[in-house]
C-alpha cells in the first residue's frame, strides 16, 4: 500500500487537522505491514500559485517550453506523480475561513490537469484518478456539520470526484475554538471517527 498525506495546514505545530491525519496514517500502516509513506506538508513546503506564468507554461508545448517554464511545469508533475502513485491519501484540511486553505487549494491547482489526471468527452469529463481511498481529516474552529456554512465538504467531494477519487470518508473535529472541554470531546470523536472508518 502506497500512502499519502497531506497537511494542508499553515500551522507547523498544533495542528488538529495534521495530528488527525498523523493517526489515520499511524493505523493504516499499523494494518499493512510494508506500506509506504510518502508526507507532504504545504506550508513547510509551499507549491507556487497558479498564476498567469504558471498557465503559460502549461499552456506551451513541452517541446518549445524555455528552461523557467519547464522548471515550473516540473514541480506540478512531482505532485501528480505521486498522487497517481497512491492508493490512499489522506487529506489534513483544516476549515479557514468555511473554506479550504490557499495551501490546498494549490495543491488542487497543480494536480487538476487535462489529459492527465481528468479528460473530456462526449459525454462530460471523466476523472483518471481512480481506484484510490481518500480520507480527510477536517478540523473546525465552530460547529459546521450538515449545516449551511459546511462549504468545505461539498466542494472537497466535488472536486476529488472530478479527478475520479469518489471514495472519500471524513473525520471531524469541530468546536475547537470553544474551549478547553470542547477541544478535548472534539479530539476524543475524530478519534472515534477513526476507529470507526478504519476498522
Amino acid at each position: 500500500m502506497n500512502i499519502l498525506q497531506i497537511n494542508s495546514s499553515a500551522r507547523s505545530t498544533g495542528s488538529e487537522s495534521t495530528r488527525i491525519a498523523d493517526a489515520i496514517v499511524a493505523k493504516l500502516a499499523a494494518a499493512n505491514t510494508g506500506a509506504a509513506i510518502t508526507r507532504r506538508d504545504l506550508a513547510a513546503e509551499p507549491h507556487p500559485v497558479l498564476d498567469e506564468a504558471a498557465l503559460q507554461a502549461l499552456f506551451t508545448p513541452a517541446d518549445q517550453r524555455n528552461a523557467t517554464q519547464a522548471a515550473r511545469v516540473a514541480l506540478d508533475d512531482a505532485l501528480i506523480a505521486q498522487v497517481q502513485a497512491a492508493d490512499v491519501i489522506v487529506i489534513g484540511a483544516p476549515m479557514y475561513n468555511f473554506g479550504i486553505t490557499v495551501q490546498l487549494k494549490a495543491w488542487f491547482d497543480a494536480i487538476a490537469r487535462a489529459g492527465v489526471t481528468f479528460k473530456y468527452t462526449a459525454t462530460g469529463p471523466v476523472g483518471l484518478l481512480q481506484n484510490k481511498k481518500v480520507i480527510v481529516a477536517s478540523s473546525r474552529g465552530g460547529m459546521h456539520r450538515n449545516a449551511p456554512t459546511d462549504t468545505q465538504e461539498p466542494h472537497l467531494k466535488l472536486f476529488l470526484g472530478f479527478l475520479g477519487m469518489t471514495d472519500v470518508q471524513f473525520v471531524y473535529a469541530e468546536g475547537m475554538g470553544l474551549g478547553p472541554e470542547a477541544v478535548a470531546k472534539a479530539q476524543a470523536e475524530a478519534d472515534q471517527q477513526i476507529n470507526a472508518i478504519l476498522v
